[in-house]
């Protein structure tokens, strides 16, 4: 069975998997019609303390992916080739890209295989969004009115809004920036003007 962390090396279960196989050993541990032996509980028991440490190990060995990412990114372009390969291998182990890894790899969509990746990586992280929306809606905001403001009928969505109009004018430019006025001539006769 492949491993969630490609060459790396690793679990061969998923932390689902893991759920999973440990609940049905504590049920099983549970439930059991016929007395099982102090031998095959404590089979049971070991199993399920691996089991642990297998998730706990899956969780450090996440952590160590995603430094080691973080790592590559931050040496881009020097390590593209090394940063490509481990992008590839923590997409493949479910990793959502972070919008550090999308801005990287738009930058070097200029290499094939970066832009290869960028497509994958893109429908990845739109997946992971559209998931996290759909299991956590956004609560609609209401409008709080302020006491003696005018109520404003609600507009609809294309509609462009429109400006206030300013309380005073807006000055014209020759306001703004006054005519030169022309310099005066020097006095004749070197008389110093008083």
């Amino acid at each position: 069975m492949p491993t969630p962390y490609g060459s790396r090396g690793g679990m061969a279960f998923s932390a689902a998997e893991l759920h999973v196989l440990r609940r049905s050993l504590a049920h099983a541990l549970q439930s059991s019609s016929a007395p099982l032996a102090a031998e095959e509980v404590q089979d049971c028991l070991r199993l399920a303390q691996s089991v642990d440490e297998a998730a706990r190990e899956a969780g450090r060995l996440r952590a160590f992916l995603l430094d080691d990412l973080a790592r590559y990114r931050s040496a881009l372009p020097g390590s593209l080739s090394g940063y490509l390969e481990l992008l590839r291998e923590a997409l493949a182990a479910g990793y959502e890209p972070a919008p550090d890894d999308l801005a990287a790899l738009r930058a070097l969509r200029a290499n094939p295989a970066a832009a290869a990746l960028l497509e994958g990586a893109r429908a990845v992280a739109e997946r992971s969004v559209r998931r996290r929306l759909t299991a956590n809606p956004a609560p609609r905001t209401r409008r709080l009115t302020l006491a003696g403001a005018r109520e404003e009928p609600p507009r609809p969505a294309p509609a462009p809004k429109e400006s206030p109009r300013p309380e005073r004018p807006v000055p014209t430019p020759g306001e703004v920036f006054p005519p030169r006025r022309k310099p005066t001539p020097p006095p004749a006769s070197g008389l110093a003007v008083v």
